[in-house]
């Protein structure tokens, strides 16, 4: 690793792994429960003890009445599906939104890593790009975090379905997964094109969405012609930024296409929370979190 990138990875190791043991984890822990109750202990019934946790075959023995301890069995598995198509790389203000999603994907990694999950990545664009399996410790979180800042992907597309399909099929076991992206991968008319795969995965994992996005995507200012180009196609074309019929149809266009993608995340009862690359994502985070409690 070289100096630079090391110097990347221990800054942002060090402000989210703070976030983490400071606000997230006590959240955290709070809104990703585990996988259900386990036996711990066996001890003298005490008033107020539930008598259907009575363990009758120690009682009948030691003459005494004793009951069953169980405890919540709190390690999970959490998987982090990270959107490296090209789209990422763009931001008006604050930040681009790669580097945004990277410090969100950091926070949650340690807050899961406080708890003692094991966490796994999934990088994917218009393919699954790379996959990192679930594991425990220090190095294998400082793995993903040094990937997530330099990892570059082989194409600039963009398909959320075939990264849910992936996760459906490589986690067998119910997992806590994170889907990190800007959505960005729509039909003509505005629907998501990941439903089917949103529907499995939902079912199988909990699946929570974090949207990532630039104000200057939702809405165009007034600043005459302008040559845009699509991050993910390379296609080029001339906008007439000053004609309010074109910031209105746009603006129109966008808010079709996040009341479909809602409508369909309240459909399959997945969470959400959207940051924008100007935003105190600590703030919104612990909102989600609390939400979910």
């Amino acid at each position: 690793m070289d100096n630079e990138l090391l110097k990347k990875v221990r800054k942002i190791e060090i402000r989210t792994k703070a976030l983490s043991r400071q606000i997230f984890a006590g959240e955290y822990h709070s809104a990703f429960k585990g996988r259900g109750m386990a036996f711990s202990e066996v001890r003298e019934y005490q008033y107020g003890d539930d008598v259907r946790n009575m363990d009758w075959n120690v009682t009948a023995r030691l003459r005494a009445p004793y009951v069953k301890v169980f405890e919540e069995e709190r390690e999970l598995t959490v998987v982090l599906l990270i959107d490296v198509s090209g789209s990422r790389n763009f931001g008006t203000s604050v930040q681009t939104k790669r580097n945004l999603m990277a410090e969100v994907a950091a926070v949650l990694s340690f807050s899961a890593s406080i708890n003692n999950d094991k966490v796994g990545a999934l990088f994917f664009s218009s393919k699954v790009e790379k996959f990192i399996p679930p594991k425990k410790g220090r190095s294998h979180l400082l793995h993903i975090i040094r990937e997530l800042i330099e990892f570059e992907p082989q194409e600039k597309g963009t398909d959320i379905g075939e990264a849910l399909r992936y996760l459906t099929n490589a986690i067998k076991k119910r997992c806590t997964a994170f889907l990190l992206s800007d959505l960005m991968d729509v039909a003509e008319d505005g629907t998501p094109r990941y439903d089917d795969a949103l529907k499995i995965a939902a079912g199988r994992h909990d699946l929570s969405v974090i949207n990532i996005y630039d104000r200057r995507e939702r809405e165009i200012p007034d600043v005459g012609m302008v040559c845009v180009r699509d991050a993910e196609t390379g296609g080029r074309m001339w906008v007439n930024t000053s004609s309010r019929q074109m910031r209105e149809n746009y603006a129109k266009w966008d808010a079709d296409v996040r009341a479909a993608t809602k409508q369909m995340l309240n459909r399959y009862r997945v969470d959400s929370v959207s940051i924008a690359t100007d935003q105190d994502y600590v703030k919104e985070l612990i909102s989600f979190f609390k939400n979910r409690a």
